[in-house]
Order: C-alpha cells, then sequence, then structure tokens
C-alpha cells in the first residue's frame, strides 16, 4: 500500500489519545478520492476533538497538513483530508450508525492498526 509509514504515523497518533478499533482500508485503484481511509473511535467529543488536535499535530511537525476538515465543532465525526489518505473519527456510537467501513471493505483490503 502506498503511503505505508504516513498511515502508520497517523495511526500512532490517534492512539495515543486512546482511539481504539483503528481501522485501515486500502481503496487503492477502488476510489478517485483516496488511496486510503482510516476510521478511529473515541468515547465522547472531547476526546474525539483530542484525537484529531493530537493528529494534525503530529502531521504538522512532518508538514503533512490537511487539505479539509470537518465535525470540528460538533465531534460526532471529524473526516479529514490529507489527499490521498482521508481520516474519520468517529463517536463510537456514530460509527455504528453510518457503518462506513461497509462501503469499502472486500475481503482483502482492511487492516486493524495495533500500537
Amino acid at each position: 500500500m502506498k503511503n505505508e509509514k504516513l498511515i502508520n504515523d497517523m495511526c500512532k497518533a490517534m492512539s495515543d489519545k486512546r482511539a481504539f478499533d483503528i481501522t485501515i482500508i486500502n481503496v487503492e485503484g477502488l476510489s478517485d478520492v483516496a488511496d486510503a481511509f482510516i476510521i478511529a473511535s473515541g468515547k465522547s467529543a472531547p476526546q474525539v476533538k483530542a484525537i484529531f488536535d493530537n493528529l494534525e499535530f503530529e502531521m504538522e511537525k512532518q508538514d503533512v497538513f490537511a487539505k479539509s476538515k470537518e465535525g470540528v465543532q460538533e465531534g460526532r465525526w471529524i473526516a479529514v483530508d490529507y489527499f490521498d489518505v482521508i481520516v474519520h473519527i468517529f463517536q463510537e456510537d456514530a460509527r455504528k450508525f453510518y457503518q462506513l467501513e461497509k462501503l469499502w471493505i472486500n475481503e482483502n483490503n482492511v487492516t486493524k492498526y495495533e500500537d
């Protein structure tokens, strides 16, 4: 998968703020939007925002800046577009409701991040 180090660094930054169920979906060749999606969960709006803040902080230290970000104020579902990688950080109940993974998962394009 392209951008493997970047994806790992993003997952680590989120894990450092106790994001859980971090899932990497390789959509290279399946989507024109990105090569990979990372989906992570937090327990509450403050935690989701803290996960996002740390992700942004750690990426900016590497001179990696988001093209766009949505949902930061509410903290229920934050989507961050890093061009080739799109990160979704959900509150647990929102993730269950939207089931975004089901849109892109096939039998061999999913990896669970293990810290």
